[in-house]
């Protein structure tokens, strides 16, 4: 999605970027590029606003990206934040002293905050200073959402001779509108409320005067009607606030003892907000104090539902616990934590979580079942029910051995033998390849898979097992008996039909479909008709007759 979306940007396909990304973000949130992708695409299609939260965004998820800093500045700058673009520049710089872009972006904001306003398109109405106004008003945001809006504004913007066309628009009325102070140029309201004179921008500006106004005043009365108890609560809540962001400046400076002394103190002034205990588990996390983190984590979500706290706070802390569990070894803990987070909140990050922790729980139950002794002890059984003739049982007792020793060539060799006797010719096979692999000089266990081969109508791969297992031991019987009764097989006759079975059988081999495939063997196979001589002296080859002897074993090419 991210390379689709890069793609569309590139292309100016700028609606289609911003979907490409924001499916991204839906399947992995967690990615900050994503976010910054996404907030170059917005800020390019002229939605400041966006593009400062997906850069915000960005920050959050890697304070430590550089470009994060530039997409940041870059909004800020677009919405005529010149003050504030600076100090994020400032910001950046101060962390990434030689970034080119973040340079270019904090001379290009000062270049702008101290020159002259440029010229924009679309006039005042719709000028970037008047938009930016209008995004402080929580009235308008639904409106500056509105990408469909968005863009017939941008029109405007570039073209202002268009504002009289996109009059129709239900859309843009109703913006014009809220942007009036409810009321349209010419319509019947403005007839009764402003005597048929248009609303002139000094009318705007007085109208939100007296909206900020008539908001201060009610915050005002507000605060009024607050009781002492009430307000020094309020009090003590905004310090406990300003403790805790005190505490974050000097966690992320790694200053930890005084990052908890911070956290301490916003605890003491308000005991009721689980994220300080939080952000303390963080701290303890950090410093490899699971057990503290653990303590703290549970003190938070004890707290949070005590307070009502969101459920996305509790299922976090949760999910610290989780990974603090899973650092101490404890992941049945691990698991159980991961589960209550999602039931609180589900996060696909505490998902992702959860099906790792699943898997090392797996692989640690495997490694704790492991004991030799036992699994010699369970061998045994199995070669008592072997010799008695009770095949069933015996594959019980040595797949217990496996499991009990699961790198033991000689009881995966019994457990093969054992399956074969249940005519599970596969998953015979599928045992001695491992026991093969774990021990390659294990004779037997050629010799076994040459058996079994042979069982399987694979009498090329059979003749390779048995030569294999005599490279080892030339005087291994079982192996010296398997490869004669191949060759045996080879040249006795068989009905036309068991040919046709056997063929069919090896096409399917990939081993069988690459000697097919290679020009210089099918050349060869032609020269058997037409050129004998040649044919015979390619044969001289080792390589060659090999790949040959193959395809006669496994019935492709036959003999006369």
């Amino acid at each position: 999605m991210k390379a689709l979306g890069n793609k569309a940007l590139q292309a100016g396909n700028l609606t289609e970027a911003i979907e490409r990304y924001t499916e991204a973000i839906r399947l992995d949130g967690a990615n900050h590029v994503y976010f910054s992708n996404r907030s170059a695409a917005y800020l390019k299609k002229g939605d400041a606003n966006n593009a400062l939260e997906d850069a915000i965004s960005c920050l959050g998820l890697n304070p430590q990206f550089s470009k994060g800093y530039s997409r940041k500045g870059a909004a800020l700058h677009s919405l005529k934040r010149y003050n504030d673009a600076i100090a994020v520049y400032q910001e950046g710089l101060k962390k990434f002293p030689n970034d080119v872009a973040l340079t270019k972006g904090l001379s290009e904001v000062n270049r702008e905050k101290e020159g002259p306003p440029k010229n924009t398109g679309g006039g005042g109405l719709f000028s970037p200073a008047m938009m930016a106004q209008m995004a402080l008003d929580p009235k308008m945001r639904p409106y500056l959402n509105d990408k469909d809006l968005m863009e017939k504004i941008q029109m405007i913007q570039n073209n202002p001779q268009l504002l009289t066309t996109m009059m129709n628009d239900p859309k843009v009325m109703m913006f014009l509108q809220q942007m009036m102070g409810g009321v349209l140029p010419g319509s019947n309201e403005e007839d009764k409320n402003e005597a048929n004179t248009p609303p002139s921008s000094t009318n705007t500006s007085s109208r939100k005067e007296k909206v900020l106004e008539k908001e201060k005043a009610e915050d005002e009365v507000m605060e009024e009607d607050l009781t002492p108890k009430e307000r020094e609560k309020k009090e003590k809540e905004s310090k406990a606030q300003s403790a805790k962001k005190h505490g974050n400046d000097l966690y992320k400076g790694k200053k930890f003892e005084e990052a908890l002394a911070a956290y301490d103190e916003a605890i003491a002034l308000d005991n009721t907000n689980m994220t300080f205990l939080s952000n303390k588990a963080a701290v303890y996390f950090t410093q490899k104090k699971y057990d503290k983190c653990i303590e703290m984590c549970d003190e938070a979500v004890s707290i949070g539902k005590a307070n009502m706290a969101p459920f996305e706070d509790r299922a976090k802390a949760l999910t610290r616990c989780a990974k603090a569990y899973q650092k101490k070894g404890d992941l049945m803990m691990a698991i159980e934590m991961c589960k209550a987070s999602q039931l609180e909140c589900y996060g696909k990050d505490t998902q992702r979580l959860l099906k790792t922790l699943e898997l090392e729980k797996r692989k640690a139950d495997r490694a704790a079942y492991q004991d030799d002794t036992k699994a010699e002890e369970a061998k045994q059984r199995g070669n008592d029910f072997f010799r008695a003739k009770e095949w069933a049982e015996a594959v019980r007792d040595y797949e217990e051995a496996v499991k009990r020793a699961p790198k033991n060539a000689a009881i995966r060799n019994n457990l093969s033998a054992a399956l074969c006797k249940i005519m599970d010719f596969n998953g015979a096979r599928r045992e001695i390849e491992v026991a093969v692999e774990l021990d390659p000089q294990y004779v037997k266990a050629w010799a076994r898979k040459g058996d079994i081969e042979v069982m399987l109508k694979e009498n090329h791969k059979a003749m390779d097992s048995y030569r294999k297992g005599l490279a080892i031991d030339s005087a291994n019987a079982a192996c010296k008996e398997g490869l004669r009764k191949v060759n045996v097989s080879l040249g006795s006759s068989m009905s036309e039909e068991e040919q046709k079975e056997r063929a069919a059988h090896a096409m399917a081999d990939p081993q069988i479909q690459a000697i097919l495939n290679d020009p210089v063997t099918r050349q060869i196979l032609n020269d058997f008709n037409e050129n004998p001589a040649a044919a015979q002296k390619a044969m001289a080859d080792p390589l060659v007759a090999s790949k040959i002897e193959k395809l006669i074993a496994s019935g492709i090419v036959q003999t006369r």
